[in-house]
Order: structure tokens, then sequence, then C-alpha cells
């Protein structure tokens, strides 16, 4: 599914989409992101309360596409800075963790239906 359709049946805000057409295939909660380094799948949205520059360069290391930061978290000017330049998409939403991530895994497999 490309990002841009993860967003449209979600409604989730886009904060910066250098690549609304980037192939989402999975998701992945977690706020280790040591975690994340060893885990998330390529393609994917981390969903997290990491706002912070290193989660970007932890999905660049890994190739996840785009950050659910949730609780509306700020996303801080050199968070955007280097989301744009490393082309990975940030979106929020009020959603906890969990909520977050059932609404991703509800698209993302009725997608694949």
């Amino acid at each position: 599914m490309r990002l841009s359709a993860c967003v449209a049946f979600t409604g989730v805000e886009v904060v910066c989409s250098p690549n609304p057409s980037a192939e989402i295939k999975a998701g992945y909660t977690s706020d280790l992101l040591s975690d994340v380094i060893g885990h998330c799948p390529e393609d994917s949205v981390l969903i997290t309360v990491q706002n912070h520059k290193n989660t970007v360069a932890v999905c660049t290391l890994v190739g996840a596409a785009a950050i659910l930061v949730t609780h509306n978290r700020e996303i801080p000017s050199d968070m955007l800075e280097a989301a744009t330049t490393e082309q990975v998409s940030i979106l929020r939403t009020p959603l906890d963790q969990f909520h977050a991530t059932c609404l991703i895994a509800n698209v993302l497999n009725s997608s694949t239906e």
C-alpha cells in the first residue's frame, strides 16, 4: 500500500511527507530504538512516542518509510529537517501506541484481503 493511501484511510496528520508514494508493507511499534534496529521490517511505519532526530536515523538504517508519532507529540525542527533530508515521512496522531498500531494494522490487513 502506498503511504498516501495509508494516510487517507487512517486520517493521521501528515507532518512531512517527502515520499508519499513510498510502499508500506508493515507496521512496527516500539519506543526502544535498539529494538527497532533489531526488528523493524523494511518499508514499514514505525509507531512510537520518540520524537527526535535519532528516530529518523534509525528508520533510515532499517529502511522504514515513515514514523507515526503518537500522543500528538510536537515534532522538533531538527527532526523535520532530518526526515526531509533522509526521505522519511513523519505522521502524527492523538492516539496512544496501542490504538495507533491497531489502526495501521487494520488498514494494512484490509489492503491485502
